[in-house]
């Protein structure tokens, strides 16, 4: 009888790791393949080699762009490099990305920059808002931008509790801001056993000086985070559940559910065209791929472009799509003016017109 109990037990732990292993290759997309779709005006930026992970540009076309993301699981072609903030001014004829000089102050050494978002005040002084991870560790850090020095002065660093493994920020204001929890665990083994196992235990908080609380929870991976251009709706990615939330925001800060926009690709960072409230999307076609680097077998790069998310019927449109051979692992896709920037986890970054 304990024999028969033994086989029995072997073979239920068996059927539930094979039903684990399917159902992560499906969240994976691990056999997803996608036709390419090519633009006719584009270029490789020169200077960026080793990642432009997030893009946020400006109202007046300045673009920041962050790079050298040193992530769990993740190829990284510098992985002693530091991290770097680099502008682009999409006005110019051809513009060249520069990499901004950072205060003296600041851990340079362990900079480790991820998802970013900008916040201009009234007095026009413009924040930046960069999600750092120094010593696999979680933070915000909080700069100002002097466009006359191309600097960053760096003004605080925030840590908080409920900022466990956070992903993307949008600002709010000069020191408050929504930031996505990627997982809820932020050690290697356990966050990959929380996305094995399928665990819906990711969230988003809001924190402020004043107020620091969970408004959403239930996702696989939240991912990338953005507003609507009326302020009224923040935008939340679900890598690993394949879709964008739509969440109405209230005067408290809260956020309940409005809609689910389901999609066929692992969605990374949100951008939105301040002019018609597109979404842009930079996508991973196959996550197995990103997740198994395979010189020979590349991560591919995918872009949507979503059309007024809030109707009934959504126009879901495949703008540009890369087995690799050009842009290994699109995580970013940003607009201003015709001008389309492409950005990637841990490769190069690509400028387009449209």
């Amino acid at each position: 009888m304990g024999k028969l109990l033994a086989v029995a037990l072997v073979g239920i732990a068996a059927a539930l790791a094979a039903e684990r292993l399917l159902a992560f290759r499906s969240r994976l997309n691990a056999s997803r393949e996608v036709a390419p779709v090519s633009l006719p005006n584009c270029r490789l930026i020169k200077g960026i080699e080793t990642g432009s992970e997030d893009i946020d540009i400006l109202p007046n076309g300045l673009a920041f762009i962050s790079s050298g993301l040193k992530y769990p699981g993740i190829k990284s072609f510098a992985p002693d490099k530091p991290g770097e903030i680099f502008l682009m001014d999409l006005n110019e004829d051809n513009p060249r990305a520069v990499e901004l000089r950072i205060s003296r102050g600041f851990d340079l050494a362990s900079f480790n920059p991820h998802g970013i978002s900008t916040y201009i005040d009234r007095d026009d002084t413009v924040y930046l808002f960069v999600v750092n991870h120094p010593h696999q560790k979680s933070t915000v850090e909080l700069f100002k931008f002097v466009e006359d020095d191309n600097s960053l002065v760096h003004l605080k660093t925030i840590r908080h509790d409920l900022l466990t493994s956070v992903n993307d920020v949008v600002a709010m204001g000069p020191d408050s801001f929504y930031a996505t929890n990627d997982h809820y665990f932020s050690d290697f083994l356990l966050m990959f056993l929380e996305m094995f196992l399928g665990l819906t235990w990711s969230n988003v908080v809001y924190y402020s000086p004043k107020e620091v609380k969970e408004v959403a929870s239930g996702f696989y991976s939240a991912n990338g985070i953005n507003i609507s251009p009326d302020r009224k709706y923040i935008y939340i990615a679900d890598v690993l559940d394949h879709n964008v939330y739509v969440m109405e925001k209230h005067a408290n800060w809260s956020l309940t559910h409005v809609k689910t926009l389901q999609l066929d690709t692992l969605v990374d960072n949100l951008s939105v065209d301040p002019h018609t409230g597109d979404i842009w999307i930079g996508c991973h076609p196959n996550g197995m791929k990103l997740f198994y680097y395979d010189p020979e077998n590349l991560p591919a790069s995918e872009v949507l472009r979503i059309q007024n998310i809030l109707s009934e019927q959504p126009v879901v449109t495949r703008v540009y799509s890369d087995n690799g051979s050009v842009l290994q692992g699109s995580s970013v896709a940003s607009i201003y003016q015709g001008k389309l920037l492409i950005g990637t986890v841990f490769h190069r970054a690509l400028y387009c017109h449209l």
